[in-house]
């Protein structure tokens, strides 16, 4: 028959096995955590870098050179189905068409709301509205959007937080 201080010592030699096991994985957890995490973070400066060089100039436009390449028009094209992602700044004649679904559905309920002398709308009612969740991270986006908007003429925000149509962009058709 063992001991009672044989089998104290089996139990912690086995637990300290354990511990041991335990470390190995959580340091080639760490590792891997690390990795991830710098991919995570080269793929976030490749976007930031894609943004900067599709944004907007605030109106001035370089004009693209004629070329004979046809893969350099494939190129000129896929960037301006890129291009139209952004929010371009807001100027008379502009049609909501050159903006990404989401923006125009944001117009369309603000326009909906001055048609109707409803007055500006908050993002909680936005969201609502669209008959999403009303919660955090989907208020959060429509906020987002709506200040994109806003910094870019196509909104008002008058008091802060409840957006309103700009005094220019009126109706869907032209954005006049």
């Amino acid at each position: 028959m063992p001991s009672v201080v044989g089998l104290l010592e089996q139990h912690e030699l086995a637990a300290r096995r354990r511990v041991d096991g335990l470390r190995e994985e959580a340091d080639r957890i760490q590792t891997e955590l690390a990795a991830a995490e710098l991919e995570w973070q080269e793929w976030a400066i490749a976007r930031r870098r894609v943004d900067t060089v599709l944004a907007p100039d605030d109106g001035a436009t370089a004009e693209a050179e004629v070329t004979a390449d046809p893969r350099d028009a494939e190129v000129q094209s896929t960037l301006r189905d890129a291009a139209k992602s952004q929010v371009p700044v807001w100027r008379p004649g502009l049609a909501w068409s050159v903006l990404s679904v989401d923006y125009p559905r944001i117009l369309t309920a603000l326009a909906d709301r001055a048609r109707l002398g409803q007055g500006p709308l908050t993002c909680q009612e936005m969201a609502a509205a669209f008959g999403m969740d009303v919660v955090p991270a989907r208020v959060e986006a429509l906020r987002s959007k709506a200040k994109r908007l806003v910094a870019r003429g196509w909104l008002a925000e008058q008091p802060p937080g409840r957006f309103t149509l700009a005094a220019g962009g009126s109706g869907p058709g032209d954005g006049s």
